[in-house]
């Protein structure tokens, strides 16, 4: 499986450990940022690299991980096609993944100790989505426009 992944200054070393156990699992890992520790780094280039490179990579996923995750999860979000998640626990990945078909699963480093996201992602990895009318429906209305007063 194609995984990219990208994190900010808070979510740097669980960036570095999820790289090592995606590729001890024979995994496609691609790091898109931060490359190196930057205290006090903004969230917003390394989702944006992982939200498009996940939009045009059919079939891949996403991983993010910054202080509370939902920088994160916000600004992938901003992207046609992707549907990201914050996950605290392996059973918020089940739904997600099941009913919302979800591609980018969001983490927070200050909540999910690196163990602990290491099972999240496991579970994220190994859950499909089940394709029933009703969810493909609703997936694809959250690409479309709307324009609200």
């Amino acid at each position: 499986m194609e995984i990219y992944i990208g994190s900010d200054f808070k979510g740097f070393e669980t960036k570095k450990s999820l790289i090592e156990f995606l590729a001890a699992g024979n995994h496609t890992v691609n790091d898109m940022g931060d490359y190196e520790y930057k205290d006090g780094d903004d969230f917003n280039d390394s989702a944006v690299a992982v939200a498009k490179a996940v939009r045009e990579n059919r079939g891949s996923i996403g991983i993010l991980i910054c202080g509370s995750g939902h920088g994160m999860t916000i600004q992938a979000n901003r992207f046609k096609g992707i549907r990201a998640t914050l996950c605290d626990s392996v059973d918020a990945v089940i739904p997600a993944k099941k009913s919302d078909d979800a591609n980018v699963l969001c983490l927070s480093a200050d909540r999910v100790d690196i163990e602990k996201a290491k099972e999240i992602t496991a579970k994220f990895l190994e859950t499909d989505f089940e394709p029933l009318e009703r969810r493909v429906r609703r997936m694809n209305r959250l690409d479309e426009r709307w324009d609200y007063d």
